[in-house]
């Protein structure tokens, strides 16, 4: 068994750290998003290269921003935001993926945690939108413990599995910030 199964959440959860995505994060990003969990539970595609993942965080760097969380030095998990365009500009996209074998281990949580702050306090947005698969209990209940809200459901959205899967969109919308005086 491996040290982390033998630990409780909590112990681990104090232990994961969260910082900015790295160019030198692509090889094990690659992996976390071909693992056959992070495949099936998220809508993105599988299987990416490592250059297409570095191409994509280029794209970020200029639109958004990009995490991932570590425990003892090992990435176990990746979420951004993608920040909209003008008219918009309050309001962005997230993503998240876990790595498989660290499911309910407080990962999306830390993830979450770092970006809904960032989101709050660095960036100024209002507005934080997702798309989840219906039958993902699991990332449903994380993602309205943050405050999202399901706003509607798409029959037939994405191919998983290769069959039409329904999704929910959920967002999280804050009041306008207060002023702050000094």
């Amino acid at each position: 068994m491996k040290e982390e199964t033998l630990q409780s959440d909590a112990a681990l959860e104090n232990r994961i750290t969260v910082r900015a995505l790295e160019s030198s994060d692509m090889e094990a990003f690659a992996e976390i998003m071909s693992l056959p969990g992070v495949r099936r539970g998220t809508l993105s595609v599988g299987y990416r290269h490592i250059e297409q993942l570095r191409a994509w965080r280029e794209k970020q760097l200029k639109r958004g921003v990009s995490v991932c969380a570590c425990l003892d030095g090992r990435m176990v998990g990746h979420a951004g935001l993608e920040i909209y365009r003008p008219s918009r500009a309050h309001g962005a996209h997230l993503g998240v993926a876990v790595h498989d074998a660290y499911h309910g281990r407080g990962v999306g949580s830390a993830l979450l945690r770092a970006l809904t702050e960032c989101a709050d306090a660095s960036l100024g947005l209002r507005r934080i939108e997702l798309s989840v698969f219906c039958d993902n209990a699991s990332a449903i209940a994380l993602y309205r413990k943050f405050g999202f809200v399901e706003e509607g459901r798409s029959r037939g959205y994405a191919m998983r599995d290769g069959v039409l899967a329904d999704v929910l969109h959920m967002a999280r919308l804050v009041d306008a910030p207060r002023l702050q005086t000094i």
